[in-house]
């Protein structure tokens, strides 16, 4: 069965905020990857994971889960900014205990390989699986650089992403998509008003 191609417009961001953008804007709509087991394929298959999770039913409520949880936790009280979600996301009050809640679902067990020390991620379900490594990414990235985790500063997009430029100063999600946006509205303004 031929692979479906990834549609999302920012792919490649470490799997927490992958994650999140499984949800984007395209024409003022916003598009969900994953709204069945299909697109938690596509997803699985970008991330690397789909020869050790299956892309079923229960996996796909689990990612949702922690996708909810993860949105929460690091859009805060931003977020409510941009469109409305029917899909009961978990308010930014609420996030630390949802972010735990997946968490409970695994753990890291140390061992002992060949080349030396190693962990291994265990869960008690493996439909867990994807879930919980993605909201462990996120406790990873809060440790290495917590304010390089970014919003696009686009008002009408919702991607995120991890900021690895030298000076952290990156706004936007692409700088050829929103970045481009935002420097035309600013020239048209400019103009409009000249």
């Amino acid at each position: 069965m031929p692979i479906t191609p990834d549609p999302r417009p920012l792919t490649g961001e470490p799997l927490a905020l992958d994650l999140l953008n499984t949800r984007w804007m395209r024409d003022g709509s916003l598009q969900d990857l994953l709204t069945g087991t299909d697109g938690l394929a596509v997803w699985l298959a970008a991330n690397g994971l789909d020869g050790r999770f299956a892309a079923d039913g229960a996996t796909l409520r689990h990612v949702l889960r922690a996708r909810d949880a993860l949105r929460a936790a690091v859009d805060g009280p931003a977020a409510d900014r941009g469109p409305a979600d029917a899909t009961g996301a978990v308010d930014a009050t609420g996030a630390v205990d949802a972010v735990d809640a997946v968490l409970e679902h695994g753990r890291i067990r140390p061992t002992l390989t060949a080349e030396g020390p190693g962990e291994r991620a265990e869960f008690a379900d493996e439909a867990w699986g994807p879930a919980w490594l993605a909201t462990r990414n996120y406790l990873e990235l809060l440790a290495t650089a917590p304010d390089r985790i970014r919003r696009c500063a686009h008002e009408a997009c919702v991607l995120h992403f991890f900021d690895t430029s030298r000076n952290g100063t990156r706004r936007w999600c692409s700088m050829a998509a929103c970045g481009n946006r935002a420097k035309a509205s600013r020239h048209y303004a400019r103009t409009k008003d000249a």
